[in-house]
C-alpha cells in the first residue's frame, strides 16, 4: 500500500455484510481494518481478506476499548458501521422488553459508541457509513422492535451530517439479505421466509452482502452525497406487506 492509499475501518467486518464491505474496498484499493467480537470469525476474516486487510478483536459496546481502538490509529479515511445485535422480532403485544433492550444495545448504541470514536481519527471529508435495516421504512407485522431500532439510527443520520461537517454521513438501508444473521431460524424456516420475500420483491430474489458492499462501496465514493439513507431492498419497500 502506498502513503496515499486510502484506509477504511470496518466495524462488524468479520461477517456478512462487513465483510462483504472489506472485500469491496480491498478491490478498490483501499487498506482495510476489520473489528469484530468474536476472535474466530477474525482470524477466518482475515485468512480470507489476506493482503491489505488487517484487524483486531472488538466489542464495540465497550466504550473506552473502542475509542482506545481508534485513538491508536493514524489517520483514517472511512468508516463503515455494520455493527448489529440481537432480532427483537415477534409480535408487539408479548415482544419481550428485555429483547428490545439487547437489541437497542447492540445496535444502536454499539453503532453509536464507533461512530464516536471513530471521530478521533477520521480526516476532515471522510465519511461514516453505518448500516442498517429495511425494517425501519416497512410495515411487516413482528418488525416493530426491529423498525423501532433501525429507525433511531437512521434519524442519527441528517443530524450528524450536519453536526460532523465536513465529515460525511450516511446509511445503507438492506432489505432481506441472506447471512449469518439469519442463524436463530432454522434452515427450513429461514428458505421459506427468503422464498416469501423473493416472491414479493420487484427484483425477484433476497438479497447478498456483495449487494450492500456496492452500495457502501457508492456512498463511500461519492463526496457529494451526506445525509442520506440508501435503500437496497430488491425494490420490497414499493409493495405494502400483507397484513
Amino acid at each position: 500500500m502506498s502513503a496515499s492509499t486510502e484506509r477504511v475501518v470496518v466495524i462488524g467486518g468479520t461477517s456478512g455484510i462487513g465483510l462483504a464491505a472489506a472485500e469491496e474496498q480491498l478491490r478498490a484499493g483501499r487498506e482495510v481494518i476489520i473489528a469484530g467480537r468474536d476472535k474466530s470469525r477474525l482470524d477466518a476474516a482475515l485468512a480470507r481478506l489476506g493482503q491489505g486487510a488487517s484487524g483486531v478483536s472488538l466489542d464495540a459496546l465497550d466504550e473506552t476499548a473502542t475509542h482506545d481502538f481508534f485513538a491508536g490509529l493514524d489517520q483514517i479515511d472511512h468508516v463503515v458501521v455494520a455493527v448489529t445485535g440481537s432480532t427483537a422480532a415477534g409480535p408487539f403485544e408479548n415482544l419481550p422488553v428485555a429483547d428490545l433492550r439487547a437489541a437497542a444495545e447492540g445496535k444502536l448504541v454499539a453503532q453509536t459508541v464507533a461512530a464516536q470514536g471513530a471521530l478521533k481519527a477520521l480526516r476532515p471529508g471522510g465519511s461514516i457509513t453505518f448500516v442498517t435495516a429495511g425494517s425501519a421504512g416497512s410495515a411487516r407485522p413482528g418488525t416493530a422492535g426491529l423498525a423501532a431500532v433501525n429507525a433511531a439510527v437512521e434519524a442519527m443520520v441528517p443530524v450528524l451530517a450536519v453536526e460532523l461537517a465536513p465529515i460525511r454521513v450516511n446509511a445503507v438501508s438492506p432489505g432481506i439479505i441472506d447471512t449469518p444473521w439469519w442463524d436463530w431460524m432454522d434452515a427450513e424456516a429461514r428458505q421459506q421466509a427468503f422464498d416469501g420475500f423473493a416472491a414479493t420483491a420487484p427484483a425477484g430474489r433476497v438479497g447478498r452482502p456483495e449487494d450492500i458492499a456496492g452500495a457502501i462501496g457508492y456512498l463511500i465514493g461519492a463526496t457529494f452525497t451526506t445525509g442520506v439513507v440508501l435503500s437496497v431492498d430488491g425494490g420490497s419497500r414499493l409493495r405494502p406487506a400483507a397484513l
